[in-house]
């Protein structure tokens, strides 16, 4: 009996066999395989998971817990606070403005919004917060300090160098050893005001104030109702200019109600009453040597 010839079979793979090995081949192909399948497998257990309301509201609870266990802590609970740098009043307005309950959780404390209302005292230039060992919330304060009264139209109130507000008082003896400075629009302006306070020095123990007339210019009022006229523009000058008088010739000693150096080149002298009659009397005796 002679062998059936059964047909050679073809090495070569099968068309669908050949596109799988060349994909196989393709990195793309094998890193989805490898990673994708393997994500998108999770994403859709994930999914399927949360799809369920009660699952969720589960974890949440989990999570909100596990968080509420970290925060409260004892080393990050906050038993006290320290405020440094700042008088006793501004230190009960702050507690009264940044009310806190302790203990709390250093998480539940929004520094920068305290920092932010601190700053909103007019006492307060810089504030600093932070939280020290052992639970304390450290508050440093840099308190304005006052360089002049300032009498407005509607209170009085102290300003610092920079015409920032201070705090209101009740009455000018409160603090008499700053100077005095009235009318509206001063705020700007402090800084030339105490310049010119500088160059008044020979007279400062004559000094009562400096007026803002019409927020344009100022007036140095002194006693005896005197006052210096001072021009918009170069007042420190204009004041020189009268000092320089007063220590040659004492011109601030005679009976004057106003020195106006509002037009630099012509400077006036306001007489007093009395003086003005004493002249009239004057004229009025030596009319031959006043005519002449």
């Amino acid at each position: 009996m002679q062998p059936v010839n059964l047909p050679r079979r073809d090495p070569a793979p099968s068309l669908i066999s050949y596109r799988i090995q060349r994909l196989w081949l393709t990195p793309f192909f094998r890193g989805m395989l490898r990673i994708g399948l393997p994500i998108f497998a999770v994403v859709l257990a994930v999914g399927w998971y949360f799809n369920d309301a009660q699952n969720r509201i589960d974890l949440a609870d989990k999570v909100s817990e596990l968080r509420r266990s970290i925060e409260e802590r004892p080393e990050f609970m906050v038993k006290l606070m320290a405020i440094d740098g700042a008088t006793e009043e501004i230190a009960n307005d702050i507690r009264e403005i940044v009310p806190v309950d302790f203990p709390i959780s250093s998480f539940d404390l929004d520094l920068a919004g305290m920092q932010d209302t601190i700053e909103q005292l007019d006492a307060v230039a810089r504030v600093d917060i932070h939280i020290r060992t052992g639970g304390i919330l450290q508050i440093q304060i840099s308190e304005r300090i006052p360089a002049v009264v300032w009498r407005s139209s509607t209170e009085l109130a102290l300003l610092d160098a920079s015409g920032r507000r201070v705090a209101a008082i009740k009455s000018r003896l409160d603090r008499a050893d700053l100077p005095l400075l009235a009318g509206d629009g001063v705020e700007p302006h402090v800084a030339q005001a105490l310049e010119i306070l500088t160059a008044a020095e020979p007279v400062a123990d004559r000094i009562r104030g400096l007026v803002r007339v019409g927020e344009r210019r100022w007036d140095l009022v002194l006693d005896r109702d005197q006052r210096i006229m001072l021009p918009e523009k170069r007042p420190i000058y204009a004041l020189e200019q009268v000092m320089a008088l007063e220590q040659a010739q004492d011109l601030l000693d005679r009976d004057l109600i106003a020195v106006d150096m509002r037009n630099e080149n012509r400077p006036t002298l306001r007489m007093a009453p009395s003086a003005i009659e004493e002249l009239r009397r004057i004229r009025a005796t030596l009319p031959g040597e006043i005519e002449q």
